[in-house]
């Protein structure tokens, strides 16, 4: 069995991308999801797409399955990464390309291409706040957070620094019993009025470089709470990503990198009651 991928990150958060007809039938896809993200004996990326093209109102359809083989509704540099990947394969124009997710159609504008390298502004919707200070209970004790719906769940914590174990609260967070389809974690410290600086505990990923939909839900937090007004620069450890609300809409609008690096195939021996077994893989890294 084997499974043609190309591998792309945006902005450090990396996904593997399959066309829909090339993801073999009758398997398990939650199996493959985790036999083809493991970064020891797979591929190695956060997430993989399923990628079909197109759709009767879009250029394409994605549906994400998280590296612990777990579906989510939405990534944003996923959602940039399957943009790239359907203009590099000729199934969407370079201006504008329209892509269905879990959480409806989503639009992206091509600011600028330098060969596998690409730039998208991406519209994100408008965030729901839910609970702008909700107290939520942990073994160190409550914690001031704000939950946001952004087209999946994040919960947006605002602290002072990042010097303390952020992980192992996020990882907390992420499963808490509050959450019963466990949650994405953002924690957020206000640089100034128009900057954050941002740590991310993904949902089904754990911790990522960056994430689009986590900026997103942190801006929206941070803005609820009348720390930040727009536009805002989310600092990420993979880079800055330059966020902007529409003060009509509430939309907010999300300017970010994806980049193609490589292609090949992914060998699958056989499955059985313990998931898939790998037997090798292939790949070829795509000169940028």
């Amino acid at each position: 069995m084997t499974i043609p991928f190309l591998k792309a990150h945006g902005a450090k958060n990396d996904f593997l991308l399959t066309a829909a007809p090339d993801v073999p039938p009758g398997v398990p896809p939650a199996d493959l999801a985790r036999a083809i993200c493991d970064r020891h004996t797979g591929i190695g990326a956060d997430g993989w797409l399923h990628v079909a093209t197109p759709v009767h109102d879009a250029d394409g359809e994605i549906r994400l399955f998280n590296a612990d083989g777990s579906m989510a509704e939405i990534s944003g540099n996923g959602t940039r990464c399957a943009a790239a990947f359907l203009i590099h394969r000729g199934a969407a124009t370079a201006s504008h390309v329209r892509i269905r997710t879990g959480a409806g159609v989503k639009h992206l504008g091509l600011l600028h291409r330098d060969g596998l390298r690409f730039t998208f502004e991406m519209n994100m919707g408008a965030p729901e706040i839910r609970a702008r200070n909700f107290a939520l209970p942990l073994s160190g004790g409550a914690r001031d957070v704000t939950l946001v719906w952004v087209g999946n769940p994040q919960c947006a914590l605002p602290v002072e620094n990042f010097d303390f174990d952020w992980r192992r609260l996020g990882a907390e967070i992420e499963q808490h019993p509050h959450f019963p389809d466990h949650t994405n974690v953002s924690f957020f410290c206000v640089l100034d009025e128009h900057s954050l600086d941002v740590r991310f505990y993904e949902r089904g990923a754990g911790e990522t470089m960056s994430s689009g939909t986590g900026s997103t839900g942190a801006v929206a937090a941070a803005m609820a709470r009348g720390m930040v007004r727009s536009p805002v620069t989310v600092n990420t450890p993979a880079g800055p990503l330059e966020l902007r609300a529409n003060p009509t809409t509430g939309e907010i609008s999300l300017v970010g990198p994806a980049e193609i690096v490589g292609e090949g195939v992914f060998h699958c021996e056989r499955i059985d009651v313990n998931g898939v077994r790998t037997r090798s893989t292939t790949a070829r890294r795509e000169d940028t």
